[in-house]
């Protein structure tokens, strides 16, 4: 078994990387995988890939990448080359994004990386809310797994839910997010929240990592869409 050699992936923004072998994953992981990418036998490995912080979408900038979901389309066109350079002999299958649901967040608190929120975001400590999942593949590679160490959710030694007080649409007054109040609020004409999320941005964890407002533009406007469209 070797270390697999991350350094391209952080430099493409790409910073968030964990290795699981497919026999360690708990059952329901496992078999829901199993269910749904029939040759998932061939592998003995799955590798996530997240960012974290803003250098993901100053790469996708500098990149030009012209599509309708440049930062799906860019961090799978980097990871694919990764692969291919680091392991040009090996089998792999892209399986997020994808049309079949994976459970990330799941994978993300063995990864070490969630901790739940009031907002239903994952959270921790060094980077807050921002950071995100953007490519999960399964691999026949012999790597070295992750061995992440254990942390505590920073909402726990949070005695002023500034994310609760601070959500316009009162989504949060119940403790966590309620979905239909959100929804509601950010489709309203008047909404301080189709571009951003007020409840996220005002959470001081990790608040050196906030993504810009441009950012913030871009996935919100993608999240209203898909809600408009209900």
């Amino acid at each position: 078994m070797t270390n697999a050699d991350f350094r391209a992936l952080n430099v493409a923004g790409l910073n968030l990387q964990a290795v699981f072998n497919l026999d360690a994953l708990p059952g329901e992981i496992l078999g829901e995988l199993r269910r749904h990418y029939h040759p998932a036998h061939r592998y003995r490995q799955l590798i996530l890939i997240g960012h974290a912080g803003k250098a993901l979408w100053n790469a996708v900038k500098a990149s030009a990448i012209g599509s309708e979901n440049p930062i799906d389309d860019f961090s799978v066109k980097t990871v694919e080359q990764w692969f291919a350079s680091h392991f040009p002999s090996h089998a792999h299958e892209v399986i997020y994004p994808g049309d079949i649901p994976v459970g990330l967040q799941a994978l993300g608190k063995i990864a070490g990386w969630h901790h739940a929120s009031p907002l239903m975001l994952g959270i921790q400590q060094k980077w807050g809310t921002w950071y995100a999942y953007r490519v999960a593949m399964l691999t026949d590679t012999n790597l070295l797994p992750s061995n992440p160490s254990p942390s505590e959710s920073p909402c726990n030694r949070c005695a002023q839910k500034i994310c609760i007080a601070s959500c316009p649409g009162a989504a949060l007054a119940g403790g966590t997010l309620a979905l239909d109040k959100c929804i509601s609020y950010r489709k309203a004409p008047s909404s301080r929240c189709q571009a951003t999320c007020l409840a996220r941005v005002s959470c001081p964890v990790g608040s050196d990592h906030r993504y810009d407002e441009d950012q913030l533009r871009h996935t919100y406007s993608i999240s209203l869409k898909a809600i408009t469209r209900r």
